[in-house]
């Protein structure tokens, strides 16, 4: 059986390849990116979503296929890119598609962080592919990470509301794809990759000031308050947008879901984020 991960030069889909090489033959393994590269583990192909006569030849001859969203935020991008990607597997053949999409999708504007999820959902479904798995992801535990660092020097982690988030480590939901991919009995399934507790913005702060052993206070504002911020700090508009996009999702409650599919795909327990957040401490500047 020949699986292909498409997307697989980011974090995520490089976590996926390393996760499926443990088990999965060479020959059987293929990585597909705009920068192909091929290793002793995997083969690479050619994958570009902005141009799908290059999809449509990486995806020949696979069994099975993971499609992780690309990293464009501007509005309409990732849909484009994602319908175009579903479209080409099914040009391919592919038998089984699986999709990285986020817990909590529905329809949302296009200018919504989320609607390319909805789209790439709607399409997988809809379309002439023989079997179908959707893997929806809660938010990074890394991700976060990244927020507390750069929010160290105002104390505190901006949000819209004290929201409540099931947060999972990029390497979980690594390993649930890959334990996916490689067994059987998913075919119609859509699947909640989370942490396994959905903690409110205040317990998170709790936990960050626990590791950097100095007080750290959750900041509710609006979202143009919040947006502002960033711009001040230089951030693009359409990052600006996308981060306050995802605060959106996450006050409304798409990643307050907890689930044990991680359990089940892989057999293990999810990281929690304190677990996280104590393995990379010294890097959150602590005293």
């Amino acid at each position: 059986m020949k699986i292909g991960v498409s997307g697989a030069s980011g974090q995520l889909g490089s976590a996926v390849v390393q996760a499926l090489a443990e088990t999965v033959a060479a020959e059987n393994l293929v990585a597909i990116s705009r920068t192909p590269k091929t290793d002793r583990t995997y083969a690479g192909r050619l994958g570009d979503y902005d141009q799908s006569e290059t999809l449509v030849a990486a995806y020949q001859g696979l069994d099975r296929l993971l499609l992780i969203p690309g990293a464009d935020l501007r509005p309409g991008i990732r849909s484009r890119q994602m319908l175009a990607a579903v479209d080409a597997a099914a040009q391919a053949e592919v038998g089984h598609v699986f999709l990285l999409s986020a817990t909590g999708t529905q329809r949302e504007g296009e200018s919504a962080v989320g609607a390319a999820y909805w789209h790439s959902e709607q399409a997988l479904i809809k379309s002439a592919i023989p079997a179908w798995t959707i893997l929806r992801m809660s938010y990074f535990s890394e991700t976060l990470v990244e927020e507390v660092r750069m929010s160290l020097t105002a104390g505190g982690l901006a949000m819209l509301e004290d929201s409540r988030v099931s947060f999972v480590s990029r390497g979980d939901v690594a390993k649930a794809a890959a334990a996916a991919l490689t067994s059987e009995g998913h075919e119609g399934a859509i699947y909640q990759l989370t942490g396994s507790e959905a903690l409110r913005g205040e317990a998170v702060c709790r936990l960050v000031a626990q590791q950097i052993q100095r007080p750290f206070a959750l900041n509710v504002m609006p979202a143009e308050v919040l947006r502002a911020g960033l711009l001040k700090t230089g951030l693009p508009d359409v990052v600006a947008d996308a981060v306050v996009s995802m605060k959106a999702r996450q006050a409304r409650g798409a990643y307050d879901i907890v689930s044990g599919d991680i359990v089940r795909l892989t057999g293990g327990t999810p990281c929690s984020l304190a677990e996280i957040l104590a393995s990379i401490a010294g890097g959150l500047g602590q005293s």
